[in-house]
């Protein structure tokens, strides 16, 4: 009986103070709440314009000639779109492995073994981050030129090698990041537990070290799986025919007018976007981060 009452009490003086909020509400208060709907319809009209005109019926994508799904189905139907998003899910899917390995090292050693160099590495990784796409191309470029032909290393002579590899340069970076940021929080003192009792360091690192990092990790290969499927000018320099990324063949398309199968493409490219973004909060959900943790992991912060 006590405890129903204390409960009907609390929620009494929960409605209370939720009614005293309300009525306390300025002008001020009011504006910056449409100011802030404004912003977000400003960020995300463009996104839902682009779905919207997926299904549209019409020769051309600004042309609207009813609702259909003529747009999805012109995409079994034309091989160039396939092999363009084939080697677009492809290339991102080896970039975000070459990025995980490389950033899971570098996020581990940052965060076990702090130093001044640390802040070294950071302030490159950084420089990676900030690095203008089109200087990363016009530098990828020769080098790729030189590797495949002058070095006589034919697998940089390979398409899918050079998307794979420039499209992993960002990601690396971001991965450290994630990684980074979540060992930074972890006590040591379950590796140098497992030191103690005799295990080599390949053990501790395999059976304490990495399990801690697994939800960054398995965050971070999502995020630079999604980011890797957006690499538009990198893969513009460094592609070779017959492996035309989806990026790269809808700047090829301006020139005859985009079709709406071209955002029909896009809005399912968004949709795996949205689920790999979904996959990473729910690992790291189920990790037991808060979602002050999850926001602050998958920033890097």
């Amino acid at each position: 009986m006590t405890q129903t009452t204390t409960e009907t009490m609390l929620r009494a003086q929960s409605t209370a103070r939720g009614r005293r909020t309300r009525a306390r509400m300025t002008g001020s208060d009011i504006a910056l709440r449409v100011w802030g709907i404004l912003v977000m319809l400003f960020l995300f009209a463009p996104i839902i314009v682009i779905v919207i005109y997926s299904f549209n019926t019409g020769r051309l994508l600004v042309s609207w000639g009813g609702f259909g799904f003529d747009a999805f189905l012109t995409i079994v139907e034309k091989p160039q779109i396939q092999n363009a998003v084939r080697v677009s899910i492809i290339t991102a899917f080896i970039a975000a492995i070459i990025a995980t390995v490389l950033g899971t090292l570098a996020g581990i050693a940052m965060s076990r073994y702090p130093g001044k160099w640390v802040w070294w590495f950071l302030a490159l990784l950084l420089l990676v981050s900030v690095t203008p796409e089109i200087v990363d191309a016009v530098a990828l470029l020769p080098w790729f030129v030189f590797l495949g032909q002058d070095a006589g290393i034919a697998m940089f002579n390979d398409g899918i090698v050079r998307l794979s590899v420039g499209s992993s340069l960002f990601a690396t970076a971001v991965v450290s990041y994630i990684v980074r940021a979540r060992l930074v929080g972890q006590d040591a003192n379950l590796e140098e537990a497992s030191g103690d009792l005799y295990a080599t360091p390949f053990t501790t690192f395999r059976r304490v070290t990495l399990p801690l990092a697994m939800p960054a990790v398995l965050a971070g290969f999502l995020l630079a799986f999604t980011l890797s499927l957006d690499n538009t000018i990198i893969a513009a320099f460094v592609q070779v025919s017959g492996t035309t990324p989806w990026p790269v063949y809808v700047l090829s398309a301006l020139r005859s007018g985009l079709r709406p199968e071209i955002a029909a493409v896009s809005t399912i490219m968004l949709l795996l976007t949205l689920v790999a973004l979904a996959v990473v909060a729910l690992v790291l959900r189920r990790a037991g981060d808060s979602a002050t943790q999850i926001a602050r992991t998958m920033t890097g912060g």
